[in-house]
């Protein structure tokens, strides 16, 4: 009974199941992570639950109940994940991807529950839809867009396959963003002439030199340096935009481009794998294309962004190699 007990003020004090006005940043950890995700998902499932038995096809009592699961959800999540950008550690690591699949699927649940999109439908072809806002009107066109979208209409056998493969997305979505933040933080370079980081302001050689003392050079100063570079973005604008020195320029941005794109950290073949459950994804949704599923929510099409795309290439061609010969005759006149 104590060992229940224990559990259940661990839940209690669990920050992420607080009521906050901002993220308690300051004090979630990745202990908090597992008990605290896996007991907002049982509540909501709860509410889930209750609003399909209760649904009916209004606002008070379909859209506002509906916003508030999926809100706690998002802003709970949002925090877990802000947190694992921007203080990633193992164990935050190891916390989210044990739980991310029993997000996903709970998020799946919602996108497919079928009481809901009908509740929906029924507020589309209901006699009151003419008198609704333009704004509830698109809110009730979005719903069911995005319930077909999210596999409410496949059949049991293509949603099961339709499931396996977001759960595989979001996996791999996250494998993507961890790559990319370790090979960001694997950049470093450590400068030691003043000269080669002429231009930088104050802030930033101090900053530099921060980064420096936390990497072992404790003697590191704003003025005498030595400077570590890295690609954390405060340092990389800093250097992008201030640096008089070409070559460090050109360094940092080039790593910057290219970073988790070989070795250990390589995001290729994930990305080739995204591109092909995406495809799959919208082949099962009779989709040509993960485009066209991409712009069924938003006001463009595929046609017209094509149309946008090639307006801007066309517009700035004879500019860019106009450019481009320029360079390459200076470069042989010096």
């Amino acid at each position: 009974m104590a060992s229940s007990a224990s559990v259940d003020d661990n839940i209690e004090s669990n920050p992420l199941l607080e009521d906050f006005d901002f993220p308690p940043f300051d004090v979630v950890e990745a202990k908090h992570v597992r008990p605290g995700i896996r007991a907002l998902l049982k509540k909501l499932e709860s509410d889930l639950d209750e609003l399909e038995k209760t649904v009916e096809p209004s606002w008070p009592k379909l859209v506002e109940p509906l916003e508030k699961i999926v809100d706690r959800l998002t802003v709970v999540w949002g925090i877990v994940n802000h947190l694992k950008a921007v203080k990633d550690t193992a164990e935050l690591r190891a916390a989210v991807e044990e739980v991310q699949p029993e997000k996903v699927k709970f998020q799946l649940r919602v996108g497919q529950s079928k009481p809901i999109y009908n509740a929906f439908k029924a507020i589309q072809e209901s006699p009151d839809w003419k008198s609704l806002s333009e704004a509830r009107k698109r809110i009730v066109e979005t719903q069911i867009k995005e319930a077909v979208l999210n596999g409410v209409s496949l059949e049991d056998d293509k949603r099961e396959q339709f499931n396996k493969i977001e759960q595989e997305l979001e996996r791999l979505s996250h494998k993507f963003s961890e790559n990319v933040l370790d090979a960001t933080k694997k950049f470093e370079k450590l400068i030691t002439d003043k000269k080669e980081i002429e231009g930088l302001p104050a802030t930033s050689l101090g900053l530099a030199a921060q980064t420096a003392v936390s990497k072992g050079h404790e003697n590191a100063t704003a003025e005498n340096g030595p400077w570590m570079i890295t690609l954390d973005a405060p340092c990389l604008f800093a250097v992008m935009q201030h640096a008089r020195n070409r070559a460090l320029r050109e360094e940092v941005y080039r790593a910057n481009i290219t970073r988790a794109s070989s070795g250990d950290l390589d995001n290729t073949p994930i990305i080739n794998q995204i591109l092909k459950l995406r495809m799959e994804k919208a082949r099962l949704l009779n989709y040509n294309n993960y485009a066209e599923v991409s712009m069924a929510t938003k006001m463009a099409t595929v046609d017209k962004a094509e149309e946008l795309l090639e307006k801007l290439r066309s517009a700035s061609w004879n500019a860019a190699v106009q450019g481009i010969m320029q360079e390459i005759i200076s470069c042989r006149v010096e």
